[in-house]
């Protein structure tokens, strides 16, 4: 059955997790022996997703929204300017990489293994979903990455080799399978509030996790045209279906100490400078199209309300810009001026949903209707900006009209066109990625601080300071403008 909104509270899983702790009569015996190494699955489960929102809400997104030039550096700051020059440092990925190999993937490794043992097969299912995420993350980013080697520190192996990026895809979409696989709906032990995500409803986890494969194989779109179609028809054929309007598989926060956003936490909760300004980019286009979520996803440069948006990477212009809200919407999301707080991480939205099915149709890899999929994909994004009274009016305008009758590559332009708005600010990793796989938008602008020459770009992130120093396996450092394999446009 399709649920609308999940809206889950971290405070109130943590409250439940130590109340059930706390009931032992014996918990507080420390002289009873414990086996350190069994941890409460229910317990790790919650910890793996935050692991990997930390990193995907944060970092990530700081990168991605302003290489996918959603924002730029603020004039009155300076801390991301290195990342305008295209010239970041490889210590400034050395925080994504640890919090994801060493907290996510190796909890999650913990719970397939314990889960197995305990006859916990659901919490498996959701932990193979969740590693295939993971490691998509990182392979997307950085490239060959360790992978058949990596997290197996209790079998000695302290210094994993380099998987290629082909061989990981093949792996992490066998992953992925494999979780879709033993989800089970009608299985009565199944995770509950400590589901993140769904509260334990493994027929969402079924649709994530086929949204997620989908995602895979559009990634090869460019590199490998035939694999990925014939992965698409067979997702399409087995029927599990994908995620729907309000599905969105995403972590809430709130506004108590410690729960907030990470991103909120770690910049703007203690006083912090806000670093970030609105690219004129993605402001000048919203600009352009008359769109009214403009408005949610920037805030007013000055107090007349006027909207400015700065050249990519023209940190020396004046301060007069329009400041962004990284992270943030308004709305039935959030509460009054604690919005940012609470702003959630979306590990896969509804709109990017529709968006990824529409493709595929467009395409011709599926049978379904993309124009439709197209418009759900704006209403979707236009429902969680709490503007969906205005969607049907910005639908109409002709800068946004489905070019039904038009050629593939008209249509794919646009759906991809219209995937990086709806991220502005809330997936941004994830629209600079698709950017380099598809080449769209195209009409990002050089930063003009860029220290490289023309039409050379970040195609990806440098890998971190720490392998160089402690991996004796390390390949060696790639350059920023390298592409990783799939990016074969």
């Amino acid at each position: 059955m399709k649920k609308s909104k999940y809206i889950y509270s971290i405070v109130l899983v943590a409250t439940l997790l130590f109340s059930s702790i706390g009931c032992k009569k014996d918990f507080l015996d420390v002289n009873t022996p414990t086996d350190p190494t069994v941890v409460s699955i229910p317990t790790v489960l919650p910890s793996t997703q935050l692991a990997i929102a930390h990193t995907l809400g944060n970092n990530f997104q700081v990168f991605g929204c302003i290489w996918g030039q959603h924002w730029t550096q603020s004039p009155i700051a300076s801390q991301y300017k290195t990342l305008e020059q295209y010239n970041p440092g490889a210590q400034d990925f050395d925080r994504p990489w640890r919090i994801l190999y060493a907290d996510a993937l190796t909890d999650l490794r913990y719970i397939q293994k314990q889960a197995a043992l305990e006859g916990l097969t659901q919490y498996v299912a959701c932990a193979k979903i969740l590693e295939a995420y993971a490691f998509q993350l990182l392979t997307d980013n950085f490239g060959d990455v360790p992978y058949s080697e990596a997290v197996q520190g209790d079998a000695g192996i302290l210094t994993p080799h380099y998987d290629a990026q082909q061989t990981i895809y093949d792996g992490i979409i066998q992953t992925c399978q494999e979780g879709i696989d033993l989800a089970d709906p009608s299985d009565a032990v199944h995770p509950g509030v400590d589901d993140l995500f769904f509260q334990g409803d493994m027929d969402l986890w079924k649709r994530f996790g086929n949204t997620l494969l989908l995602k895979m194989y559009l990634r090869l779109s460019e590199r490998d045209a035939a694999k990925a179609q014939a992965g698409i028809a067979a997702i399409e054929a087995a029927g599990v279906g994908f995620l729907e309007a309000g599905e969105s598989a995403m972590i809430q926060y709130t506004t108590a100490g410690g729960n907030t956003n990470p991103m909120f936490s770690e910049m703007l909760g203690y006083g912090g400078t806000q670093n970030q300004v609105a690219s004129l980019t993605c402001m000048g286009y919203m600009q352009m199209n008359q769109d009214p979520r403009v408005d949610v996803f920037y805030s007013p440069a000055n107090a007349a309300g006027l909207q400015v948006g700065i050249p990519q990477g023209a940190y020396t212009l004046p301060a007069s810009t329009l400041v962004s809200k990284p992270g943030s919407y308004t709305g039935a999301f959030y509460l009054g001026d604690d919005a940012s707080k609470v702003a959630p991480v979306r590990f896969i939205s509804d709109y990017e949903s529709y968006f990824l099915q529409a493709e595929a149709a467009a395409r011709g890899w599926t049978t379904g209707d993309a124009e439709a999929l197209y418009y759900q994909g704006i209403e979707a994004s236009f429902e969680a900006t709490g503007l969906s009274d205005s969607a049907a009016t910005y639908e109409a305008r002709d800068s946004v009209v489905f070019p039904a009758g038009g050629a593939m590559n008209d249509k794919v332009r646009k759906i991809i066109i219209e995937k990086w708005i709806s991220m502005c600010g809330t997936q941004g990793d994830e629209a600079w990625i698709e950017w380099r796989r598809t080449n769209y938008p195209d009409f990002f602008t050089q930063s003009v601080n860029s220290l490289f020459g023309i039409n050379v770009w970040p195609y990806r992130c440098l890998y971190p300071a720490s392998e160089l120093t402690r991996n004796s396996n390390f390949p060696g450092q790639e350059l920023i403008e390298h592409k990783v394999w799939w990016d074969a446009n």
